[in-house]
């Protein structure tokens, strides 16, 4: 198959040429990772941070693992994290398209060019589809490598089916440079023939990835570092077509432990898991781009980053060769830091669905609730839990009006509450104000510590020894009634 040299041409000339150019191009597979995240984070960082272009490609070749509706969450998680992109399948660009399945011609009419150029080869031989796509096949046991011309010929006029391998030298070594591991040097024997184009006509990842990150202008190229072995069998692609190799950034994987890389089928979590357990987007960025990199000068001690922050803090030195190790914990720190730093209203927002799990009552002021919460809470999933004594209150345990600190026990208590609901009863308003200083004025007249007057109060209001306000919010949120009646049923607790 003999292309017509003014096609690649006419390829060549619609190449973007003089900035920086990144792409994520993820595959559709119905979920993004926390490294695929990272991956797409950093390609955005290191676009941006050079007023370069980023690029949205959807790599989706490898046609039976997509899953329905994965590109709509490749979309929105970009979206929701702000990493936006210049040129994609939804936007368009100068060298669409840029969906793989939909530039299935090209890459067959660039590996038909590499055999008429000797660095690939046709293959009959009969293989898996898993030999075909990773390329596991050893080169000495092909007997395809080395068919004359004519005998090529006659199986193509034949109609028989086949693949199109690379043609790896014998001989000699392949180096190529990454910018976070340097040079590395690898000797071609220990390089396989990988598939190119499989025998359904479309390529496999290792191949079109190459031309498309040719033809894309694609400056810097941002991956895992599993891809370090391929980036010998990328460089002689890129050898043997004359083109400039581009700037490889390998980044380590994110694990689970010392042992093993985090994994869906483990059970950790994707992007939107992370939502789902009540991680803010900003967090998971911030904690994220932590996770193998790490900022330099007088930056160095700084965790807490904004994305434009992070635009102009991001070096590509700062990325470590050593695995990240995924620490909730620390991405708890992380989410609490970030809920604190929310406007009222917007943590209010961002809580409310949380708080109407648990707080169905609609008496009852969730403005109130959520400025309660802001505070004490690492997780917005972290709310329902706290909050579940207002619609009901909890069948609790007479030990509870027992505490050490503020020196009460049920006798206490019992005197404490027969003082407090007259007190409570004839505040002229009901108001946080009024309940404060109606209590602590009780407490000083009764001769006692306020812990030892609002400790019994607290827990007859609320049931529950851990509560995410104190007496005062909690008897202002429930209102005089429903506190009055909830302090005299403690009252008859401590006086059966």
């Amino acid at each position: 198959m003999s292309v017509d040299q003014a096609y690649f041409t006419d390829m060549e000339a619609r190449i973007p040429h003089g900035k920086v150019r990144t792409r994520f191009a993820p595959s559709p597979t119905g979920y993004m990772h926390v490294g695929n995240l990272r991956t797409a984070l950093y390609t955005w960082l290191i676009a941006r941070g050079n007023d370069g272009t980023f690029i949205l490609r959807i790599e989706d070749t490898d046609q039976g693992r997509l899953v329905d509706g994965a590109v709509d969450v490749i979309y929105r998680t970009l979206a929701e994290c702000g990493l936006d992109h210049d040129e994609g399948p939804d936007v368009g660009g100068p060298v669409a398209p840029y969906i793989q399945s939909q530039r299935r011609d090209t890459y067959g009419k660039y590996a038909h060019r590499l055999v008429e150029m000797g660095h690939a080869y046709y293959c009959f031989c009969e293989k898996t589809e898993s030999e075909e796509d990773s390329g596991e096949f050893g080169r000495a046991a092909d007997p395809c490598r080395d068919l004359p011309a004519e005998e090529v010929r006659a199986r193509l006029d034949a109609g028989l089916p086949y693949v199109i391998r690379q043609r790896i030298p014998d001989g000699g070594t392949t180096t190529f440079h990454d910018a976070i591991f340097g040079d590395i040097t690898v000797e071609n024997s220990t390089l396989d023939d990988q598939v190119l184009l499989k025998r359904d006509g479309l390529p496999t990842y290792n191949f079109a990835n190459v031309i498309d990150d040719h033809l894309m202008g694609i400056t810097h190229v941002v991956r895992g570092s599993e891809y370090l072995a391929s980036a010998p069998k990328y460089n002689l692609l890129y050898e043997a077509f004359g083109w400039e190799v581009p700037t490889y950034v390998h980044c380590s994987p994110v694990m689970r432990d010392a042992q093993n890389k985090m994994s869906k089928r483990h059970g950790d979590p994707s992007y939107e898991d992370l939502k789902a357990q009540g991680y803010l987007t900003e967090a998971i960025l911030n904690y994220v781009a932590l996770l193998g990199w790490s900022p330099r000068g007088e930056l160095a001690e700084q965790e807490i980053f904004s994305l434009p922050e992070l635009v102009k803090a991001f070096d590509m030195t700062g990325i470590s060769k050593s695995p990240a190790i995924f620490d909730r914990a620390k991405l708890d720190h992380f989410n609490a830091v970030y809920l604190r730093s929310l406007a009222p209203e917007d943590f209010h927002a961002a809580a409310l669905p949380y708080i109407r799990q648990a707080v169905r009552g609609e008496q009852f002021d969730t403005a109130a609730i959520a400025a309660l919460l802001q505070a004490r809470c690492e997780r917005l999933t972290d709310i329902p839990e706290k909050l579940d004594f207002f619609d009901a209150l909890p069948d609790y345990d007479l030990e509870f009006f027992t505490n050490k600190k503020s020196k009460t026990n049920p006798d206490v208590c019992r005197d404490m509450l027969r003082a407090a609901i007259p007190a409570l009863e004839s505040l002229p308003e009901w108001s946080g104000d009024a309940i404060h200083d109606g209590l602590i004025a009780l407490a000083e007249q009764l001769g006692v510590k306020n812990a030892t007057l609002m400790w019994p109060v607290r827990i007859a209001a609320a049931g529950k020894l851990v509560t995410p306000g104190g007496a005062v919010e909690i008897c202002h949120i429930l209102g005089r009634e429903e506190t009055l009646c909830r302090l005299r049923l403690g009252l008859a607790k401590l006086e059966a």
